[in-house]
């Protein structure tokens, strides 16, 4: 896109990153496999539903136990199938510990602890409850770098 053609503002739906929250900016809902599905099957359906990342439920073994116990994300997947190890379940591919944050965190905030954890998803929580209610990547805040307005 040239600069000309460049919008000059972002979209009026997006806050700047100074103002955002998670909320702003996280996909709703959380496509999970269970901890014994295959590469195959992770990797399928991710495909199909062209996400970057799956969330594997069943307890986790972290204090205290959520519903989700790990993601895998598209480059775990990567990692996995061409190593030529055969064919590792979800279980073997989740990143632990999870990563969890919840919908009033200033978007900034997440952003930073995203950097401080090397992750590119995390998982949006209710706080009262624990439960999972979105993903939040690392292109969801580019999109509000990229469109949020002051």
């Amino acid at each position: 896109m040239s600069t000309s053609s460049r919008p000059k503002h972002g979209s009026y739906l997006m806050p700047a990153l100074e103002h955002a929250t998670v909320s702003d900016a996280m996909h709703p809902g959380i496509l999970s496999c269970e901890p014994d599905a295959p590469l195959s099957e992770a990797a399928r359906m991710m495909a199909t539903n062209h996400v970057h990342s799956l969330a594997v439920i069943g307890v986790s073994r972290q204090e205290p136990e959520m519903g989700v116990w790990g993601i895998i994300s598209d480059l775990d997947l990567l990692r996995a199938g061409i190593s030529g190890g055969g064919e590792p379940t979800a279980r073997v591919l989740a990143a632990e510990p999870l990563v969890t944050v919840q919908p009033a965190m200033p978007l900034r905030e997440a952003a930073e602890l995203m950097l401080a954890q090397q992750t590119s998803h995390v998982v949006v929580v209710e706080p009262a409850t624990e439960r999972p209610v979105g993903i939040l990547s690392t292109l969801d805040i580019a999109g509000v770098l990229a469109w949020g307005e002051a």
